[in-house]
């Protein structure tokens, strides 16, 4: 085949599992690798929001399997991944994109029950997952795993310390899955979404006040898309991103290099 009718971003014959997969960068991130060719794992804590990406999935033409997850529980994480296999007999993309943020206020002002969501959440559910996804991608020498971080975990922040914490450690993450399984060909990023468009940060969105002021430390002055970190994550699991690992792309219209001018 010659470079000129090589298709960067097809996924035909990959499995990927998708986390929080019912709405937003989730639901985004799914049907573009679906578009893409792969065959999909959609899970969700909403049973009933995975079953309606699944059933979208399948209308277009693709294949999916649909799975309630609380990503939090390790026998659901552990029940996943068995019925994944079962169906599919591999897993070939993970996107951990589950999260919460569970407090927001000074780190001081947080609960130790606060403090153990977000990190469960956020962090350890996605060291625990990758952990029982890579053995079987290191045995096949092929495998990519995407993990959704934030710019929160880039610098220092007044309201959503915890949340950037754990943000930060799934960066860390990426990295050292990297290194760990670099040499099977296991590869392992982090993405790093600015202000998303999606029902997530709709309480900042929906202040116009602060919305514009948002808008304004933004070079591009618009919020993105889940659609647009969803092409982010098709390059990163797709050849075109073939020999990139241990990164975490930050797609955030500019406001983490801007001076806010």
């Amino acid at each position: 085949m010659t470079q000129a009718s090589f298709n960067y971003f097809d996924l035909h014959g990959k499995v990927a599992l998708v986390t929080a997969a019912g709405r937003g960068i989730g639901l985004a991130t799914s049907l573009a690798l679906a578009q893409a060719g792969a065959r999909l794992v959609v899970t969700d804590l909403d049973g009933a929001a995975a079953d309606a990406v699944a059933a979208t999935i399948t209308a277009l033409g693709g294949v999916a399997l649909a799975l309630t997850c609380d990503v939090g529980c390790d026998a659901d994480l552990q029940r996943v991944v068995d019925l994944a296999l079962q169906r599919f007999g591999r897993i070939d993309i993970l996107v951990c994109n589950a999260g919460v943020m569970a407090h927001v206020g000074p780190l001081d002002s947080a609960s130790d029950l606060q403090y153990a969501q977000t990190l469960d959440i956020n962090l350890r559910s996605a060291w625990k997952l990758t952990s029982l996804v890579t053995p079987g991608m290191a045995l096949r020498r092929d495998g990519s795993i995407v993990l959704t971080s934030s710019i929160a975990g880039l610098r220092g922040n007044k309201a959503v310390g915890l949340y950037a914490i754990s943000k930060a450690g799934i960066a860390a993450l990426a990295r050292n899955i990297a290194v760990e399984l670099g040499p099977f060909n296991v590869r392992a990023n982090a993405v790093s979404p600015g202000l998303i468009g999606t029902e997530f940060v709709r309480g900042l969105t929906e202040q116009p006040d602060l919305a514009e002021r948002r808008r304004a430390q933004t070079p591009l002055r618009r919020f993105g898309t889940a659609e647009e970190i969803a092409g982010t994550v098709l390059y990163l699991v797709s050849s075109a991103g073939a020999f990139t690992t241990g990164q975490n792309l930050v797609v955030d219209g500019g406001t983490s290099i801007s001076d806010g001018s």
